[in-house]
């Protein structure tokens, strides 16, 4: 389990230039007071990232009484889903499959939980398994060290001023997910646009846009939702549909649409499984392409597994689409003052646009390595399933492109495969 710190401790007492090699500093544990650097010896994993991946990485562990600690650059768990996400928002799928690992939701939330009650269930799971990550410390570095055999941390805390903190472990999880980071699309004339332009990470709430026209970015599930909810205050969107989509109902026959596809492919190949949904999809929804939402060529459920891009579940938007109430619009060629101008030509005005664009990894930014992690997306570079594990204990969770049943998967790999390392280690040094 200490493997790490003893092997260090063993250097420091046989070389005692050790620490002026690893990076200078005058006092490597017990820093003084007025030296704003730091150096932490972590007995076990370090996870960055505090959403639910990495509550996910911390609980598998602590089943196995492996200790670990959660670096967390905001200042609560699941930043995301308490800080940069609408106030209607619900779970897209039933609650059974977005549950973690050794804990079901409260029996009495409903089938799909409000954002309150999501968080509500990461506050209490948290609680349950004693999580307590350190939060505020983002990590601006994190490299291997190939002759003391750790992965070194170079942390910024944002609420202790200038003081920096360098974790060193034998393990590092990668638990910073899909959506650490916001998409703005760059698009000409933004900075002589007028009203406003807002990413879906700073909007909450249609109330601010009552009476106003607004044009909506980008048509996946946010999109649609927040066209919804603009409607529902009394206001008047227009979507913005830059590529082909596929909406499904988010119920068929009486069960989740994501619940019966699981059932069904465990009966029929996929592509039988994606033919069988667009066709009832078609019965309850009807010809989409007529309403300016043109299907890929792929199957839904085909189209997941090249790309990751996910279907768009229906709660009520199309039914606005259809009776005229939200406008779908192609690609946006530029931006006045008040007016937005498409690229068929046609320009109207707008009192706001909301991007709903997405997010990506930040992975590139701060961490150093090249043989996992993509350096263009941020992703691992071997598809799923095999994208946790990398090389000298380094492992990646959140990042199947499979929500947090991917997650959860992810987590029960890496904890088991510490443990075997940590077994292995034991039975070789006795």
């Amino acid at each position: 389990m200490d493997y790490c710190i003893r092997e260090l401790e063993g250097k420091q007492a046989h070389d005692p230039l050790f620490m002026k090699k690893m990076n200078n500093h005058k006092s490597p544990s017990s820093p003084s007071s007025t030296d704003p650097h730091r150096r932490v010896f972590v007995n076990g994993p370090v996870i960055v990232g505090a959403g639910p991946s990495g509550l996910a990485a911390a609980a598998c562990l602590k089943q196995k009484n492996i200790p670990s600690i959660i670096l967390e650059r905001s200042n609560c768990i699941a930043s995301l889903w308490q800080l940069k996400t609408y106030d209607r928002l619900r779970l897209h799928l039933p609650k059974q499959f977005c549950e973690l690992p050794f804990m079901e939701f409260p029996s009495n939330f409903p089938t799909y939980p409000s954002k309150q009650q999501f968080i509500k269930y990461l506050e209490n799971y948290a609680e349950t398994f004693h999580i307590r990550p350190k939060f505020n410390e983002t990590v601006k570095n994190a490299e291997f060290d190939s002759k003391i055999g750790c992965w070194k941390l170079k942390c910024q805390s944002s609420f202790k001023g200038d003081v920096t903190t360098e974790y060193v472990c034998r393990w590092l999880i990668v638990a910073t997910g899909e959506n650490a980071e916001a998409v703005v699309p760059d698009i000409e004339g933004a900075d002589e646009f007028e009203g406003v332009i807002r990413h879906t990470s700073l909007y909450k709430s249609g109330e601010e846009f009552r009476g106003k026209r607004v044009l909506v970015v980008g048509c996946g599930n946010s999109g649609m939702e927040v066209c919804l909810d603009l409607c529902n205050h009394d206001a008047t969107p227009s979507l913005v549909v830059r590529d082909s989509v596929h909406v499904l109902p988010r119920e068929m026959l009486g069960k989740s649409t994501f619940g019966l596809s699981m059932w069904l492919l465990k009966w029929f190949p996929l592509r039988l499984v994606d033919r069988f949904l667009l066709l009832v999809s078609w019965l309850l929804l009807g010809d989409t392409s007529q309403l300016g939402l043109d299907r890929p060529t792929l199957g839904p459920l085909q189209l997941k597994n090249l790309t990751g891009k996910t279907p768009v579940l229906d709660v009520g938007t199309l039914a606005k689409i259809k009776a005229g109430h939200i406008k779908v619009r192609p690609s946006i060629k530029k931006l006045k003052r008040h007016t937005v101008e498409f690229v068929d030509g046609r320009s109207e005005n707008f009192d706001g646009i909301i991007l709903a664009t997405g997010y990506k990894s930040n992975v590139p930014y701060w961490l150093k390595e090249e043989d996992m992690f993509s350096m263009k997306d941020g992703f691992p570079m071997k598809p799923f399933p095999n994208g946790w594990k990398g090389k000298n204990g380094l492992y990646a969770i959140g990042f199947t492109k499979r929500g947090l049943l991917g997650a959860s998967m992810d987590a029960k790999r890496i904890a088991n495969d510490i443990e075997q390392c940590l077994k292995a280690e034991a039975k070789h040094g006795s």
